[in-house]
């Protein structure tokens, strides 16, 4: 039963879908709001199986377990993002040197360097 009813969800996001090409003649805002309908009616479809049991429940649990992250203050934020905007462009200059260097050995093997 459960595949009956996940294969009637991906059915109803199909049709909203091809109504979106097929009334092109229709404003966009009129397609647009068929495919958002079509996608929510897949939705609740999708939701009455067992996978989408679970799925809801995880993402229930995912969201308390996201009220219980530390997030970082204004501070910390400042600190790594100036931190990393530092780390990138030595890395950068480390790459851009390691690539000079390499070119003019190249240019030194090759004999590319001399006119």
């Amino acid at each position: 039963m459960d595949k009956l009813r996940l294969t009637g969800a991906v059915l109803a996001l199909a049709v909203g879908i091809v109504a979106f090409y097929y009334f092109d003649t229709q404003a966009q805002s009129v397609r647009v709001l068929m495919v958002v309908g079509a996608t929510i009616v897949a939705a609740l479809v999708a939701m009455t199986s067992g996978y989408g049991k679970r799925t809801w429940e995880f993402a229930k649990t995912a969201r308390l377990e996201l009220r219980k992250v530390v997030w970082p203050g204004y501070k910390e934020t400042m600190q790594m993002t100036i931190i990393v905007f530092v780390l990138v462009l030595l890395i950068a200059l480390f790459l851009w040197g390691v690539d000079w260097m390499l070119l003019k050995g190249v240019k030194v093997l090759t004999g590319a360097g001399k006119t």
